[in-house]
């Protein structure tokens, strides 16, 4: 087993090399298909057939975005977490979809990446649900372990033998500190979660902002430190703001 990590369109790829399959740990962003066309068939002379599985940690715009066109042109399976219902449902589910969008262009922007049509289906159709320590299909040296709060579906992606997980965005590094993402949906499964991850005491820990590292026992209290009471969410940002403004008038 060969990880190849690859800096996509605004975060980290993952992308698992076999001698007969590869596995991609997350469903990427629409811009980076042909980065990926790029690495598998010029940098690792494989053929794209080869992409066996893709893994949808959740379903945000730059770890979903690509499952469905990579799944079309490679014949691969998609997995994801056994989650009733669609993220994006609904109205408010609708609006979410497009704020993420917009979120993640501001975010190439602030990278200095050119724009991209990163517009991807809000309605994931996975062809395996993957329950809290499930073993991936075809790739059962790699285990699936929830670890909620930034949604309500997120996984991470565990390989025992080289002490690896994968924790999407679980946690992400700014300026050499590791911070919680934004949004926090759901707090209390938050701090859960990386209790979780402090518990299984992984020796590299993969970031999807932030590449691999090595957290300590201080880097997981200043986590739990700073990690959010109440949820961090798109519209209780809007009504924060609101106030803010009508305040100051």
């Amino acid at each position: 087993m060969q990880l190849h990590p690859i800096a996509g369109y605004i975060q980290t790829i993952y992308l698992v090399e076999y001698s007969d399959k590869l596995l991609l740990l997350d469903g990427c962003s629409r811009a980076d298909i042909p980065l990926l066309k790029h690495y598998i068939g010029v940098k690792l002379r494989r053929h794209l057939q080869d992409l066996k599985l893709v893994v949808v940690t959740h379903m945000h715009p730059d770890h979903a975005g690509a499952a469905h066109k990579l799944r079309d042109i490679t014949g691969c399976k998609i997995a994801a977490a056994n989650v009733s219902g669609q993220w994006y449902s609904g109205l408010d589910g609708k609006l979410m979809h497009l704020t993420d969008i917009l979120l993640t262009l501001w975010v190439a922007k602030k990278m200095k990446k050119p724009r991209r049509n990163i517009y991807y289906s809000a309605q994931l159709k996975a062809d395996y649900y993957l329950d809290d320590g499930d073993l991936l299909p075809g790739f059962d040296d790699w285990q699936a372990l929830y670890t909620q709060g930034h949604t309500d579906r997120d996984i991470s992606l565990y390989h025992a033998s080289t002490g690896r997980l994968y924790v999407a965005d679980l946690l992400v590094k700014v300026k050499s500190k590791f911070i919680p993402p934004y949004p926090i949906f759901y707090p209390n499964r938050y701090r859960d979660s990386l209790q979780k991850v402090q518990a299984l005491d992984p020796s590299i820990v993969a970031l999807a902002h932030g590449g691999e590292v090595q957290l300590t026992e201080k880097d997981y209290q200043s986590l739990l430190q700073r990690a959010p009471t109440i949820p961090m969410t798109h519209w209780r940002s809007v009504k924060a703001k609101l106030k803010k403004v009508i305040f100051n008038r």
